[in-house]
């Protein structure tokens, strides 16, 4: 039986949802706001680029989508010559007051992490690009660490294919002190490929991570879900990483749409009853949630662990 438990009415949001004319809806950052929950979610357009939405829930499962995009291709000096093939899988992070969201700008000079902000979503700041090329899936710790901001992502390379890393800033600006902390595993449900998911979240027994896996097939690539539990003090030590996958493409609203088999996370949300909900795009076409016990999640990762590197 799966650590995550689907939500029955998966999926929770489709095209067909929102008020405005998309292709798909999927990879959703959220995070809570005076009680409600806040989705920021990514759709093509038919034109195959890609904008950023938004949503709102009472519950965390019924959604009502917004009249208009959330974030489309900035015409700022800065940001239009970066961001001019779209803007993609956004992460939200809850720190000193604001919201940081971190999303993916494609432009013909390969995709970066931009960094923007908002306090009640409604408005938008951006503040930089704050990676080079090729960089992906990035999120922000909730807090910061010995004085510093936190990040984990995950760049291109061929000497470490598609690894995680994490590095620090004082400002949110300018980042440094990187170190690689985890690595694919050889013949492994993640060998070909790791990534941050949501952002992690805070536990009394370390920072829970959600991060996604890819593995090769003579029929494509399979996208599953995994677990990593970091040290409070020192995230860049990972204290055990879950052997097993928590989630795989398995309904048909996973295992067909616009990329198959993939199920792929952008946001969790912790509750007080113990729970996380989990967030994730279903073959890049819809958006589903289902709920996990945060201590199945790191048991897992500290009695079933594989190696980090």
């Amino acid at each position: 039986m799966s650590i995550v438990k689907r939500y029955q009415k998966n999926p929770i949001l489709t095209k067909n949802d929102v008020p405005y004319s998309v292709a798909t809806i999927h990879n959703a950052g959220v995070a809570k706001y005076n009680s409600k929950y806040m989705m920021i979610f990514r759709s093509h357009l038919h034109n195959g680029r890609s904008i950023l939405g938004l949503a709102e829930s009472e519950d965390g499962f019924n959604f009502k989508v917004s009249a208009k995009p959330f974030m489309v291709p900035s015409e700022k000096a800065g940001f239009k010559e970066y961001e001019e093939y779209g803007v993609e899988d956004p992460r939200l992070t809850f720190i000193d007051g604001e919201y940081l969201i971190t999303y993916s700008a494609y432009s013909r000079h390969g995709v970066r992490i931009s960094l923007a902000k908002t306090k009640d979503f409604s408005k938008v700041e951006r503040i930089s690009l704050i990676t080079e090329a090729d960089y992906r899936n990035l999120v922000i710790f909730p807090e910061k660490i010995n004085g510093l901001y936190a990040r984990l992502d995950r760049p291109h390379s061929e000497i470490n294919p598609w690894s995680i890393w994490i590095s620090y800033s004082p400002d949110l600006k300018y980042w440094g002190e990187s170190k690689l902390i985890m690595k694919p595993l050889q013949y492994h449900w993640d060998e070909m490929k790791i990534g941050p998911g949501a952002p992690p979240v805070k536990t009394e027994r370390g920072w829970l991570s959600i991060y996604h896996g890819v593995f090769p097939t003579m029929d494509g690539c399979v996208y599953r879900l995994g677990t990593a539990l970091h040290d409070l003090q020192d995230p860049a030590k990972i204290i055990g990483v879950g052997d097993d996958w928590i989630l795989q493409p398995e309904e048909p609203y996973e295992l067909t749409g616009y990329v198959h088999n993939v199920v792929f996370t952008c946001g969790a949300v912790p509750e007080e009853d113990g729970t996380l909900k989990i967030y994730w795009g279903g073959a890049d076409t819809v958006i589903c949630v289902g709920t996990a016990k945060i201590d199945d999640l790191i048991d897992l990762c500290l009695h079933n662990s594989r190696p980090a590197l």
